[in-house]
């Protein structure tokens, strides 16, 4: 059964990137519809080896794809496409088809918004909002952006409330340009226009001035769709999965990861140190010509190292689970299966968190 921090309806697996987030989630997914839930992993573009894995190498877009699962529950991945859900928020909350194509047909749209900061993280947000809200699927597995910081993407919802309130949004609705597309006098002084053309581009601003302008009637229903995506990420119904690389200097961000995330009303599942270099059996050193032998203990008694202090920092009840560094990476259902099944069984057998230190600030709680 999928273990109890993990038994969830929508499960978020959140980390930096290169840790194994897609693995873990397309391997979760697999371990879900096996157990009879009907699944959908989303994630962004996996490598060709997951797609190979999972039987899918025509998926593209964010059409959803049936994974040949011989299980009681079935497995469908979907590829999250910013653009298309972006596409289909204008058509939502557009007053009318005309409006719609307006925003469609202009060129700030067509070429940058998909790409601008933020926008791939909270359109993430809003497709995992779009399926829950669609209930077809009993569990939905989400596989975050590959973003340098994670925390992007649970910011992303707040940044477009905030963009959407904010004095820059009323300053960019003003009518800068006239209707053939100059500038209009008295807006913006002549050496000040110069300016701008050399460094961004009267063309690009106008551009970006026609965006707004055209948006201008979609505000209010962005508005109260980020704000309802912000109580999906809070909602109980929704948990993380928090993954990290192994070692000792990985403690730091993790841990300030899974802070921020109950800091921010989200709840935390479980943490998963994956990649753990396992421990080398014999006498390396007796052997003058292993250097490999002998790196690989070396790895492994770091990674142990760092797995030990993480679990002893982990006060809260939150269950840590180590998963070893494959010899080779999950190449089929059943490869990624057996990964699933390894997690969640480590995860059940995972050590009680140690007792919080007299000085910290829960146990002064407990005893006050």
């Amino acid at each position: 059964m999928i273990a109890a921090p993990l038994a969830a309806p929508l499960l978020t697996v959140v980390g930096a990137g290169g840790v194994g987030k897609t693995t873990l989630a397309a391997a979760l997914g697999v371990v879900s519809a096996e157990e009879g839930a009907d699944t959908l992993v989303m994630t962004f573009d996996p490598s060709r080896r997951l797609k190979d894995a999972l039987g899918v190498q025509d998926v593209s877009g964010d059409r959803v794809v049936r994974v040949a699962l011989d299980a009681p529950g079935r497995l469908d991945v979907s590829l999250l496409d910013a653009r298309a859900t972006f596409d289909r928020l204008v058509a939502r909350y557009a007053p009318n088809r005309a409006a719609a194509e307006r925003i469609y047909q202009n060129r700030f749209y067509h070429q940058l918004a998909g790409h601008l900061a933020g926008v791939l993280e909270y359109m993430a947000v809003e497709r995992l909002f779009e399926v829950a809200a669609a209930g077809q699927y009993a569990r939905v597995v989400l596989d975050t952006p590959p973003t340098r910081q994670a925390l992007d993407f649970l910011e992303a919802p707040d940044r477009i409330v905030g963009f959407l309130d904010s004095g820059a949004l009323r300053l960019a609705l003003r009518p800068w340009f006239t209707k053939d597309g100059h500038l209009r006098r008295g807006k913006v002084r002549r050496r000040v226009a110069d300016l701008l053309d050399g460094i961004v581009g009267l063309n690009l601003l106008r551009d970006m001035a026609e965006f707004f302008q055209a948006f201008a009637p979609l505000y209010d229903g962005f508005r109260a769709r980020a704000r309802a995506v912000q109580r999906l990420l809070r909602d109980p119904k929704t948990r993380f999965l928090v993954v990290s690389a192994p070692g000792e200097a990985r403690i730091p961000d993790t841990l300030f990861f899974a802070r921020r995330l109950r800091q921010g009303g989200h709840h935390v599942a479980a943490l998963a140190v994956n990649q753990v270099h396992p421990l080398v059996a014999g006498d390396a050193g007796a052997r003058p010509a292993a250097d490999g032998v002998r790196l690989l203990a070396w790895l492994a008694e770091r990674d142990a190292r760092g797995l030990a202090a993480l679990r002893r920092l982990v006060t809260d009840g939150t269950p840590v689970a180590d998963l070893p560094l494959m010899p080779t990476p999950p190449t089929g259902l059943p490869a990624l299966a057996a990964l699933g099944r390894e997690l969640l069984q480590r995860l059940d057998a995972a050590p009680a968190p140690a007792p919080a230190p007299p000085w910290s600030r829960k146990a002064r709680r407990r005893r006050g």
